[in-house]
């Protein structure tokens, strides 16, 4: 009898912990977010980044900080720009706890900007990551973003335009097998948003949108406000 009781409430304290661990999908995160990116002079060269601030909920639960910086190259008579970059990701879990998990992360990035007629503004991003996740075996991960920016009064981002911009992200990992008998999919996640974006300045907007975040085990909705800077 004392056997069935000790492992009633084992069960019950695991099933306890990842209830606290799993995000309720119900209830609205926040991602606060600033992206830049800058030429070195007259070069070829420049550099990019984002600071992302992301939360469970509107800003005191926190799911992610994410510093990311990368030099760029842009060739000549082409319209690509790569990056290879370094990012420190700090992830924190569901819930009242405040425990929190470090990775390492390298990525090296292609992006071709396109433009259908005269309002229609579309980016293919294609990203390949290498991540050491603290606890974790080494890992990689394959991203395929499309942005798309649609220009509501005028014909260029610059100061007063605005513009809807969308994106849908895929998310592929790499490995399965990711170190102490631990698996996941190949399938990582999928991020699909929809925002309402102004310029401030010429190389300054501000975007405000809604991003729906599905994963194989979860699937949130997330507010979204970000600053895109170009020096």
């Amino acid at each position: 009898m004392r056997t069935i009781i000790v492992a009633v409430a084992i069960l019950s304290f695991s099933f306890s912990v990842s209830a606290q661990n799993t995000p309720n999908e119900d209830q609205l995160g926040a991602w606060y977010m600033y992206f830049f990116n800058a030429s070195l002079g007259e070069s070829q060269f420049g550099i990019q980044g984002d600071y992302q601030f992301r939360f469970w909920n509107i800003g005191n639960d926190l799911e992610q900080i994410l510093l990311r910086t990368g030099l760029t190259f842009r060739p000549k008579n082409a319209n690509v720009l790569f990056t290879l970059g370094y990012g420190n990701i700090t992830t924190g879990v569901f819930g009242e706890s405040t425990a929190t998990t470090s990775e390492s992360r390298i990525y090296q990035e292609a992006l071709l900007p396109q433009k259908i007629g005269s309002r229609f503004l579309l980016t293919h991003r294609f990203r390949y990551e290498q991540r050491w996740v603290e606890g974790q075996d080494f890992r990689t991960r394959y991203r395929y973003n499309i942005f798309v920016n649609i220009l509501l009064n005028k014909t260029r981002l610059e100061k007063n335009t605005v513009y809807l911009a969308l994106y849908n992200e895929i998310f592929i990992n790499g490995q399965r097998s990711i170190g102490n008998g631990q698996q996941v999919q190949f399938f990582d996640r999928n991020r699909t948003y929809l925002g309402l974006g102004l310029g401030l300045r010429n190389n300054l907007r501000l975007q405000a949108g809604w991003m729906k975040q599905t994963t194989v085990n979860w699937s949130k909705g997330q507010t979204q406000l970000s600053l895109h800077h170009s020096f």
